[in-house]
Formats: C-alpha cells, structure tokens, sequence
C-alpha cells in the first residue's frame, strides 16, 4: 500500500483574489426570498483555482436570484475534507454550501482511513460544472509529446515527477488513471492549492503536471505550459492541436475534473429544490456562462436526484481505481 503524504508548496502564486472572504450583496433592486438566508459558500480549495473561479461567477447570480449575500469562503486542506467537514455539521437549513468536487464525494471514503465526514452526511444541490484535463508539462523540458514523456519514464521512473493541487484532487487521480492504463510511472509531488502546483511547473521545478483549463489556458497561449494531450472525449476547441489520448491509443482515461454543489445531509427536500432551481437559473445566465466557457468550463446543471446518481456511477469507477493502486491518504 502506498502511503501519500501532503507536501507544503515550494512557492505561491497570487491568487486572484487577495481575500480569503468574498461578499456578494445582493442587488437591492431585488426583492428577497425570505424563505432564504445569507448564503455561506465553502470553496474546499485556495483562492485563484477553477472551483474559486466557478464559486464567484455563479456566487453573483445566486445572490441576485435570492435576494441574499453570497459570502464565498476559502476553505482548503485534507483533499477538501476540512470544507466537507465544515457542511456537514453545519446548521441543516440550506444556508451553508460547498462546492464538493470528485474528491468530495467519490474519492476521499476510499483515500482516508478515518475520514471527517461522511458522504451521505452532505446533500445534494445540483451538479454545477466540469473542468477538461490536459496532460501538460514546462516547456524547458524536452518532452515535446506524450511518448516523448512515456519514454524518458520508462527509462528512469524516479526521474518524472508530476505535480498536483492536492493528494486526492481530480487531477492527481486523473494522472494515477492515465499510470494505471499507460503503464507510465512517475513520481507525485502534491501542493496545497492549483496555484502554487502550477507555478513550481512554469518555473520548473517540476516537469509535469495534469491542469484543467481554467488554469492552464492562459498559460497555453502564452507558451508557459505545453499541453500534450487531453483526457477529454474530442479535442478542445481552445487547443485544437492537441491530441485526445484516445487519439493516442489510450483507452479507458476520458477523465474529467467535475462539481457539484451540496448542503449538510439533513436539510429538508423543499430547501433543497429551491436551492437547486436557483442554481440552474443561475447557470443559465448568459454573461456568467459565457467567460467560464471561453476558459473550457463545461456548465452542467440539473436536480439533487441527477447528481446522486452521478456520484453513484462515479463511485464504482473510482473507487476500484483507488484500491488497485493502494492509494491511501495518512
């Protein structure tokens, strides 16, 4: 059994917003929903990565559609556990959220051997968006493709390390998954947050990383990062020259980084259904939906039920997954 232990991040990158709290107010213009509170948004992950992004976006809309303050805030560690925690003995009243992601729901019951919460300790919502994963890696390095990659770990395993946001993040299971398929080795090195994991590759202090698009894309354009393939199902429209790793003979690695949205396990059905039609009306909004689809975020949506089952059929994918490679967090 491989034991995995967290790692500080060698540096940090700014994050995009300098505060840990980020207030919503709602427009005075609309009327309240007193059937409402303030809403307290738990994002399990720092500042300045696609979950905070996605949080503040949709944190707006859900202010405007409520008639309450959406107050965002960043609560990382422990592969979300810490945020998880927090929700699920929060007040069940609909007032506290946390936008959950794979890790949240499917990984962390079979990463931990003694788990904070409980998954059925936290309520769906609805699912909110998915993040495409791109294979990537600095452009000092020599690997100008996948098999260029491949071949220089088969050749000296302990010579490709890869980073990660975080031991149990969608991103580290998604490289363990292309390992497990590929047969490629390498050596994982966690941080504490997408920011500080892609900084120490831009600066090279390590080689290769798996990174979603809302914080790789800039880093694409401007040359920082080179993508080598992506996991997901078709080429992206944002990097149409970069192979999908079926493309690659890959099979068995279309892979996302998802989330979704829960409140604590006990808050009553009617609440909530309400949340979750506020959410949907919330994602359906244009000049939200659009900046987050330029940067390849995939909106999702839909009822608690949709997202139960999603987290079901996710389950028995990766948790098998996570017992053949004997991944366990300490």
């Amino acid at each position: 059994m491989r034991k995995l232990f967290h790692r500080p991040a060698a540096m940090f990158a700014a994050a995009l917003f300098s505060s840990t709290f980020l207030t919503v107010a709602a427009p005075t213009a609309q009327a309240q929903d007193n059937s409402f509170k303030p809403i307290r948004w738990i994002v399990p992950y720092p500042a300045g990565g696609g979950t905070d992004v996605v949080a503040r976006a949709i944190g707006q809309q859900m202010s405007t559609l409520t008639g309450h303050p959406v107050v965002i805030e960043n609560k990382p560690g422990a592969a979300t556990a810490i945020g998880a925690q927090d929700v699920a003995r929060s007040a069940p009243d609909g007032a506290t959220i946390i936008s959950g992601d794979n890790g949240t729901y499917v990984f962390n019951p079979f990463l931990f051997s003694k788990l904070s919460y409980k998954v059925d300790e936290l309520a769906p919502i609805g699912l909110l968006a998915r993040f495409p994963l791109v294979l990537a890696v600095s452009p000092d390095t020599p690997y100008k493709t996948f098999a260029d990659l491949a071949a220089a770990a088969k050749a000296n395993p302990e010579a490709v390390k890869f980073a990660s946001p975080g031991t149990g993040s969608p991103h580290h299971l998604a490289m363990e998954m292309l390992m497990s398929r590929s047969g490629l080795a390498a050596v994982h090195v966690p941080y504490r947050g997408m920011a500080p994991a892609v900084q120490d590759v831009l600066s090279g202090h390590v080689p290769v990383m798996v990174v979603d698009t809302v914080a790789g894309q800039t880093h694409f354009a401007a040359g920082k990062l080179r993508p080598l393939a992506v996991f997901s199902a078709k080429r992206l429209a944002s990097l149409p020259d970069v192979p999908t790793f079926l493309e690659l003979g890959q099979s068995g690695v279309e892979l996302y980084a998802w989330q979704g949205i829960a409140a604590a396990g006990k808050t009553p059905k009617p609440m909530l259904d309400k949340l979750s039609v506020a959410l949907n009306e919330a994602l359906k909004n244009a000049a939200t939906r659009k900046p987050l689809e330029d940067m390849g975020v995939e909106i999702l949506g839909g009822t608690p039920e949709a997202m139960a089952d999603y987290i079901k059929s996710e389950t028995a994918i990766w948790g098998k997954l996570i017992q053949e490679r004997g991944l366990k967090i300490e």
